[in-house]
């Protein structure tokens, strides 16, 4: 369902647009979704909207079929990546598990800055940026996607989540039409 309103009290979370994980190949191009991340993120901070930038250090730890990747990653593998603009007033989330909020403060700083809606956008879209907005959404938050500024690794997960789970957590749109809402 195409988003219908922006809450005066919404945020943006940008989930791993860091240097390691935007290196990796994806299924719509990496400096595109970095491009349309960095664009809602001017927007939010002209409007003095809170802007979230989440990286990741480490994974869950326990077995998994998948496996895990080995080697020890490049020093910068968790920078943001400078399109992103960081500014002094943006909150900065570092996670070890695939969600936002498992073992981080992110619920507690958007509850003290009167936050109810959250805009995700990120990589990869079935991981990080799907548990996010899936935990957004049982903490009780309305959640939106800005579905062309979302990647994944996987063309069917991707796919997956942008047409089966996203519309069952909130709303989802382009970028332009939520920087349309925000007026």
């Amino acid at each position: 369902m195409p988003a219908t309103v922006l809450d005066p009290t919404s945020a943006l979370v940008l989930i791993d647009l860091q240097k390691g994980i935007t290196a990796l190949p994806t299924v719509h191009p990496a400096d595109e979704v970095v491009a349309r991340g960095a664009r809602l993120a001017a927007a939010f901070r002209a409007r003095g909207l809170p802007v979230v930038l989440v990286n990741v250090t480490g994974g869950a730890p326990g077995r998994t079929e998948a496996g895990r990747a080995g080697g020890t990653p490049p020093a910068d593998w968790a920078e943001l990546v400078p399109e992103l603009d960081r500014q002094p007033g943006d909150l900065l989330v570092t996670k070890e598990r695939w969600g936002a909020f498992h073992g981080t403060g992110l619920d507690a700083e958007l509850r003290r800055r009167g936050v109810t809606q959250l805009v995700f956008g990120g990589i990869a879209t079935s991981v990080g940026v799907e548990s996010s907005a899936r935990a957004a959404h049982e903490h009780g938050y309305h959640v939106t996607v800005a579905v062309d500024a979302v990647t994944d690794l996987d063309p069917e997960a991707h796919r997956n989540s942008v047409q089966r789970i996203f519309p069952r957590l909130g709303e989802t749109d382009t970028t332009e039409a939520l920087i349309g809402l925000l007026g």
